[in-house]
């Protein structure tokens, strides 16, 4: 079943905050800031920590270390020895992960109500105390490397994306995948780990969530008690994000072992936090549901069904990030259709809202399905928690969920339009045709003779 557009799109933005799901934010003096969600509908608590660092934040020689630290948080502390963590989470029915992306990483505890205190201590406990020895980072890099192998080195599609997103957004820390090229990950030490720890696991650089049938003042004496006594921190200062001029029309060709033809193209665009106009976000965010929100959309109706230029398409719009935005869309050609067919037939998709802009009858159909979204995402306390960390750390207030709805009922027909014509442009554009290895050439009758010979 295809996946709804909703999630590519609005991702955590479609949890909505409700008048009987309070929520309190508070700061400790050490510039720990923190926000708790109140929901009483059952025994269950989702305790997230958030850091203002991602991949884009690394250097050029250490590409990787963001991703490897977070595998390092779950090895060794002062007071719990390797493997202890996920023990004592599992001993107490909980669950527990973590994840980096490009703009931040987080780490969450999942428990029943009552193990509050027990989330809180042991997040307190990693961020105070961890030990980064030689051998378990030698170890843990290790895994690194086998993931990276599984997720990207052995999965065609996977690589051509990495390398297509390193000319998709060239000059910005966007451009190395999080997980980090091969030869420099390879090449990490512990020192890298050990200062990007201290650079950037502090209080003043974090967001603590607390989410679910819990009272703000519960939730205070304890994150004081656990949080309270260290110091801020220093960390590198992050530049202001701006919106990029356009880098020009970027092309590609990978031939890559995959079975069947592909074709990438992506757009920089504006994204909520380099807009210059927040309007911009909410329009882009409709233009793609008009293109891929759902059968009825654009691309399914008339690229795969329609013309059936393609076997699958899709269409959609990231706008959640610390830089520009992207506006992407991918495709696998039908059996005797060329993909330049295929990205001729994206264009003539945008060119047509360009020229006219959506019915009333798209606008509603989209918004309908923002709607949907929200009353399937409400049940989620993980859910509300994602939300209030990412636009934490993204610098946007998480009160932005409450008009979600009021600013894009503003959104008009015609800002639609004219955001196909100002930012799905050849200047804004990269594109990359993947193909399946080519056939060796068959040698030539003097060649054979040779090597006969």
């Amino acid at each position: 079943m295809k996946v709804l557009w909703i999630a590519l799109a609005l991702s955590v933005l479609t949890v909505s905050a409700r008048a009987d799901l309070p929520t309190h934010e508070f700061q400790l003096d050490n510039g720990l800031k923190v926000l708790v969600r109140e929901d009483h509908r059952a025994p269950v608590i989702t305790v997230m920590i958030w850091f203002k660092a991602g991949s884009i934040d690394e250097a050029p020689y250490e590409t990787g270390v963001a991703h490897l630290l977070e595998h390092m948080m779950f090895r060794n502390s002062k007071h719990l020895a390797p493997g202890e963590f996920a023990r004592l989470v599992a001993r107490y029915g909980g669950a527990n992960n973590a994840f980096t992306s490009y703009d931040y990483t987080a780490y969450f505890q999942q428990y029943e109500a009552s193990r509050l205190p027990l989330a809180l201590e042991l997040e307190a406990e990693r961020l105070k105390n961890l030990r980064i020895e030689d051998d378990d980072f030698y170890r843990e890099l290790q895994v690194v490397m086998e993931e990276r192998r599984q997720r990207t080195d052995d999965q065609p599609f996977a690589l051509a994306q990495e390398k297509f997103q390193a000319v998709a957004r060239p000059g910005t820390g966007y451009a190395h995948p999080i997980i980090g090229w091969r030869d420099q990950l390879a090449q990490l030490k512990p020192e890298q780990a050990r200062s990007w720890y201290q650079r950037f696991y502090v209080p003043g650089n974090a967001t603590l969530v607390i989410a679910g049938d819990v009272t703000e003042s519960q939730v205070r004496p304890l994150v004081d008690k656990f949080f309270g006594d260290m110091a801020a921190g220093e960390t590198p200062p992050r530049p202001k994000p701006t919106l990029d001029p356009p880098a020009g029309e970027r092309r590609m060709t990978l031939h890559l072992p995959v079975r069947v033809p592909a074709l990438f193209m992506q757009y920089n665009v504006p994204s909520l936090t380099t807009a210059e106009d927040p309007a911009t976000f909410y329009a882009l965010t409709m233009l793609a549901g008009v293109l891929d929100g759902g059968l009825s959309a654009r691309v399914e109706s008339q690229l795969v069904r329609g013309q059936r230029l393609a076997a699958g398409a899709g269409a959609s719009y990231d706008g959640l990030q610390r830089g520009n935005g992207t506006f992407s869309f991918s495709a696998s050609p039908n059996p005797g259709v060329t993909l330049e067919q295929l990205e001729q037939g994206f264009e003539e998709q945008v060119r047509r809202i360009a020229e006219q802009p959506p019915s009333a009858e798209e606008m509603d159909r989209v918004r309908a399905g923002v709607l949907a979204g929200q009353v399937f995402q409400r049940d989620s306390v993980m859910g509300q928690a994602m939300e209030l960390g990412r636009l934490s750390v993204l610098g946007v207030d998480w009160r932005l969920s409450e008009q979600f709805d009021e600013n894009l009922e503003k959104v008009t027909p015609a800002q639609v339009q004219q955001a196909a014509r100002d930012w799905l442009v050849a200047e804004r554009s990269a594109v990359a045709y993947v193909y399946p290895p080519e056939p060796p050439a068959e040698a030539s009758p003097s060649t054979r003779q040779e090597a006969s010979q």
